[in-house]
């Protein structure tokens, strides 16, 4: 049987997050209670084809769930969300990743307790070679190396581009990079790989040593820097009440696949993010805020930036 077209197929983590909002993160061996709580699904790909969904992409997911309270609740709303589950296997016996989400109500910054069974790994020879080359594009986390880099040779042949949300420095993860087409990462990954603190020689360095053919990277409030065909882009990020960042680049990098394949240009693309991730700071949990598209084209059109000169006065290689 042909296997069904899908617009963006995506390997990675999902994971249940338990989120509980504080007035203020206190100080190591402080106390503070808890104004609010909930069970949240999230997860890095799980999130970012959510958001291509309600953006009305047709999504494939590829990963693990475990048969416990958390792992129902996560499949229960991939499923509601419309994704394919063809891919998706539930691991009996096994409890879901899980997070514990501590949110500051005085700034929505989130602190991030996590951990996930090792029987939730991805292997490369659980992927079926049609899950990937029957999507328009792949993106990945890398957080199952060996998986993940099979997947992206599989696109690479079939000429698919690639999209990776890196933000952890898993062994091996370096395998990935001549494979990637649009690599965004976050803003601490890059140095970390590289060794390079200037984010401009970051980029150049993944460019021309790791080839991969658009690096950039997640600036937090600040937005997102690419390098572009010789040319580094900047798209200040825009000003929000923001209740909580759970998410933000999850989000970013399902808008930015939404982005790509309508075929706007690289600029167009990265302030659209921008816009999908801040409004997804509105609310709480990693989906809690994702819009519509004329939501944020109209914080795109209206909204105020957070504009960094330190990213907007280097705009071309140098």
């Amino acid at each position: 049987m042909a296997r069904a077209k899908v617009d963006v197929v995506g390997l990675g983590l999902n994971a249940t997050d338990t989120v509980m909002t504080v007035h203020e993160f206190p100080a190591l061996g402080g106390k503070e209670r808890v104004v609010a709580s909930s069970m949240q699904a999230g997860g890095q790909v799980a999130t970012a084809l959510v958001t291509c969904r309600r953006l009305g992409l047709k999504v494939r997911y590829i990963g693990k769930v475990g048969d416990d309270p958390g792992g129902r609740l996560q499949l229960a709303s991939l499923r509601r969300e419309g994704l394919d589950m063809s891919d998706t296997r539930v691991m009996r016996g096994v409890p879901n990743q899980y997070g514990y989400i501590i949110v500051d109500q005085a700034t929505g910054e989130r602190t991030v307790f996590w951990d996930r069974d090792s029987r939730l790994t991805v292997q490369p020879h659980e992927l079926k070679p049609t899950a990937i080359t029957s999507a328009r594009l792949l993106h990945v986390d890398g957080c199952d190396v060996e998986a993940a880099l099979a997947a992206v040779r599989r696109a690479h042949r079939a000429h698919i581009p690639v999209l990776a949300d890196l933000d952890t420095v898993y062994k091996n993860v370096e395998k990935l990079f001549p494979y990637l087409d649009y690599l965004i990462a976050s803003t601490n990954f890059l140095p970390a790989v590289t060794g390079h603190a200037d984010p401009f020689e970051v980029l150049e360095n993944m460019a021309r040593e790791h080839r991969v053919r658009t690096p950039g990277m997640t600036l937090g409030r600040d937005g997102a820097l690419v390098y572009h065909a010789g040319r580094f882009i900047y798209s200040p990020g825009f000003v929000v009440e923001t209740v909580d960042t759970t998410g933000a680049g999850d989000v970013f990098h399902g808008a930015f696949a939404y982005a790509l394949l309508a075929g706007w240009d690289i600029a167009r693309a990265l302030d659209f993010s921008n816009a999908m991730g801040a409004l997804n700071c509105t609310a709480i949990g990693a989906r809690g805020g994702i819009k519509s598209q004329a939501e944020a084209e109209h914080l795109m059109a209206t909204g105020t930036r957070h504009v960094n000169t330190a990213y907007q006065t280097n705009r071309v290689s140098r």
